[in-house]
């Protein structure tokens, strides 16, 4: 009898490999002949390039070339964007190596190609650069003003495009509103940080190419270095081997993997380049980086009328891959979980002499979960309600769906009421309010705030026909394939490309469940175009929501193929005949059957099949959703914070989300773990910071910090399950969520603990500096809190705030 494999807790079947490191990484492979890759990148955020002279590189040891971006001007082509999210948005050209001007500090100007990676960045100091510095543009506000100087002289502006949404009348929700909320959030610029540094190996092998590329997108890359260096695509292959990490930074298409193409097919060997943590700091794009400009109306009893929200969002110097559309991704959640008559949404691009921005986990939902999650705080805190019950009279009840919402799209599921009766019940809501009470009388120095978070977010990024309307430059299909061997053992293929995420081990138990095999006679593959040639890749939690949908159609067709050999031999009609547990048999006559070994095997021979039928029992399927999925959650933090210092204490954090069926919860506990852990660092801890003249002042580990377990708390995690009704698997997606829902929720625990101060905002990350500086700003009369300040701080685990 098989073994229920859907809702299995396995462990990763990767894992070990992964681990310990013996594994494929790109970094690993050294074919016979390798040459090394050293880039010399702009210490200038903003300069025109006089001259560059290599000669003293080339007389280095072990130096096979140096090149300068004149020498690759006529191949090197313009690094593609895919969303032209508007008509006349501004795209500049975007060369891999800079030719004339550099716009950022960290683009390549120069180049050495050497036997050994030392000798390659040994060289580097000796290649010389005239720079003919140029004003630097730092400040998105003071970029869109008349005179600021030109990121692009040739555009004749810093902005790239302004994008508008609107449903509604928002002039009459907000006309005579008796509450109004305006704040101005901004959202820090990130860096981020996957465990692997990028990597590039390029083989040529006559006309042909095989690109090795840590990379979350090798379907994606393959075309797009087509399309780019003119190789035709059937002349490439791209291989993902196992990859450490991504979080959206390995969702692009790099300068060094075009440079290092050009150079395998110009020296007609292989070419390798792996980047160091610094390089990479300034040269992986950057995530987030917003001003966010908010006007809440409400009524008197917290029913949200309106909202209106204007965004600035920093492009950085150039448009990446999906660089314009990331903001605009966030268009559709800042409504949240809450109804409510009207909204509009205006996002401008600004370029900047920064890191071009693009994906970062959660790509523009984070952000907008921020804003609308922190302005619910603060309207419970205009009206003295728990800010649990201000959401509660403002979501969406779990009876009203499906749901279209005022941005326009269709929750089909959700539980909100229950995901936050549990996580209040985890949390001890009421019992940590009261001695958040008693703190307050006993004006305690160190604080204790309650954050609350209530969101969705819309993943499984597709349907194609969405992204068509959005101006995205692809679809949001997947593809798999599964192949029934003549032994009865499953080779399953996807086009989702994991990077972390475990999809050898779910993918086996999808496949595992519906043809009733046993989960270890079950392999997939994935990573390698010759291998896998149809796919979408893996971003924007959709390897799941799409990729193992379309795993479970491919299983359903196999089946279907099955069954006519099946009854065949067994002389019977295949209406006639039940599948389970991986064998057919007649309806009512259980001892008469096949097993799909069975069937595989006489596929096979081929001896006696029925007329007109292949022999074999391989299957694929293209699935392109109807919908968006849309998991949701209630996370609670409490957070100690000192007054006298600003030092900041997670003291007990619960998650409760809820991800639709769960196909492995070992693998959506930690997906959820490491969401948390990001989405955390953002409120306390990381920030890309820049100076007046455009330099990243935060190029190593020990400027930017990335919390370690020891910075971190325990975690609650707990779920409730509402399947997706848009697939058939009723899954949802997992992997951005606790980033999405953690930032909000930590940094309204650190405002809650303030407000009886006068603190309204405490701008991320909030460092101990900040905390105490808001605290100095806004602070309270002489002696701390004055009881009651924060108000309606009642039982909310039964109903209404008291």
């Amino acid at each position: 009898m098989t073994v229920q494999e859907i809702g299995t807790p396995r462990r990763r079947v990767e894992d070990a490999r992964l681990v310990t490191g013996r594994t494929r990484w790109t970094d690993n492979m050294q074919p016979p002949g390798t040459l090394y890759v050293a880039f010399l990148r702009s210490p200038m955020a903003h300069a025109r390039i006089n001259s560059v002279n290599v000669s003293a590189a080339k007389s280095r040891p072990n130096v096979v070339a140096v090149l300068t971006g004149a020498d690759f001007a006529d191949e090197q082509g313009s690094l593609p964007c895919a969303w032209p999210v508007t008509e006349d948005m501004k795209h500049p050209a975007h060369p891999p190596m800079a030719v004339d001007e550099v716009r950022y500090v960290g683009e390549p100007v120069a180049c050495v190609v050497a036997r050994d990676r030392y000798a390659a960045a040994d060289a580097l100091e000796a290649i010389d650069v005239d720079y003919e510095p140029l004003p630097a543009v730092v400040d998105m506000e003071e970029a869109l003003k008349e005179g600021s100087p030109l990121v692009h002289e040739d555009l004749g502006t810093n902005k790239c495009y302004t994008w508008v949404f609107e449903n509604g009348d928002l002039d009459a929700a907000m006309r005579d509103a008796p509450v109004v909320i305006e704040r101005r959030y901004v959202q820090q610029r990130l860096i981020p940080t996957a465990m692997e540094p990028r990597a590039v190996l390029c083989v040529p092998e006559g006309d042909d190419f095989t690109v090795y590329s840590a990379t979350q997108i090798p379907h994606i890359l393959r075309l797009m270095l087509a399309t780019v260096t003119g190789i035709p695509e059937h002349r490439l292959r791209v291989v993902a081997p196992d990859v450490g990490g991504g979080f959206g930074s390995k969702l692009q298409v790099y300068g060094e993997e075009v440079l290092c193409l050009l150079l395998a097919r110009r020296l007609g060997r292989p070419v390798k380049w792996t980047e160091s943590r610094s390089e990479g700091n300034m040269a992986v794009h950057h995530g987030r980086d917003q001003i966010q400009r908010l006007r809440l109306a409400a009524d008197r009893d917290g029913r949200i009328r309106g909202l209106k929200v204007d965004l600035l969002a920093d492009m950085g110097a150039y448009l990446m891959l999906v660089t314009p559309g990331i903001p605009l991704l966030g268009a559709f959640m800042f409504n949240g979980i809450y109804k409510m008559d009207a909204y509009s949404f205006t996002c401008t691009g600004v370029f900047t002499t920064k890191t071009p921005t693009d994906a970062y986990r959660g790509a523009g939902r984070p952000e907008a979960t921020f804003a609308i999650e922190r302005l619910m705080d603060e309207l419970a805190a205009e009206l003295g309600l728990d800010p649990i019950e201000v959401r509660r009279r403002n979501w969406i009840r779990h009876e009203e769906f499906p749901y279209e919402t005022v941005a326009g799209l269709t929750y089909d599921s959700g539980h909100y009421e229950a995901a936050t009766d549990k996580a209040l019940q985890l949390f001890e809501y009421d019992k940590l309010r009261a001695e958040q009470a008693d703190r307050r009388e006993r004006r305690d120095p160190v604080q204790l705030g309650i954050g609350v978070s209530t969101y969705t977010e819309m993943c499984g990024l597709a349907p194609s026909r969405v992204l068509g309307s959005l101006s995205y430059g692809a679809g949001g299909w997947e593809h798999a394939s599964v192949r029934v061997l003549p032994s009865g053992k499953v080779e399953v293929v996807t086009g989702s490309s994991a990077h972390g995420q475990g999809h050898e081990t779910a993918w086996a138990q999808i496949a595992a469940d519906r043809l009733g095999v046993p989960f270890e006679d079950v392999k997939v593959l994935h990573g390698d175009t010759a291998v896998s040639p149809k796919g979408m890749d893996t971003y924007g939690s959709r390897s799941l929501a799409v990729g193992g949908v379309a795993l479970y159609g491919a299983c359903d067709k196999v089946i279907d193929k099955a069954r006519k050999v099946a009854a065949h031999l067994l002389e019977a009609d295949e209406n006639d005949l039940e599948f389970s547990g991986g064998r057919f048999h007649v309806k009512g006559v259980a001892e008469q059957g096949r097993t799909l070994q069975e069937v595989a095997a006489a596929a096979f021979a081929a001896h006696d099949l029925p007329e007109g039928l292949e022999p074999s029992l391989d299957a694929e399927v293209t699935y392109d959703p109807d919908n968006f999925s849309f998991p949701h959650g209630t996370h609670l933090c409490a957070a100690e914070v000192d007054t006298e210092t600003g030092m900041v204490r997670l003291r007990t954090y619960v998650a409760v989300d809820d991800v639709g069926k769960v196909v492995n919860p070992l693998i959506v506990e930690g997906q959820v773990h490491g969401g948390l852990a990001q989405g955390i660092a953002q409120a306390l801890y990381e920030e890309a910071v820049y100076d007046a003249e455009g330099n990243l002042t935060t190029t190593t580990m020990a400027d930017y910090l990335v919390p370690s377990a020891a910075d971190l708390p325990e975690f609650t995690t707990d779920r409730t399950e509402t399947p997706a009704t848009s697939n058939p698997l009723g899954v949802k997606g997992v992997g951005e969520a606790g980033t999405i829902a953690s930032t909000p929720a930590v940094v309204n625990a650190i405002v809650d603990a303030l407000r009886p101060y006068g603190v309204r905002d405490v701008p991320m990350p909030c460092t101990p500096e900040r905390v105490w500086r808001a605290l100095q700003g806004d602070g309270a009369p002489e002696g701390g809190p004055q009881p009651g300040a924060a108000g309606g701080l009642g039982s909310v685990q039964g109903g209404d705030a008291q």
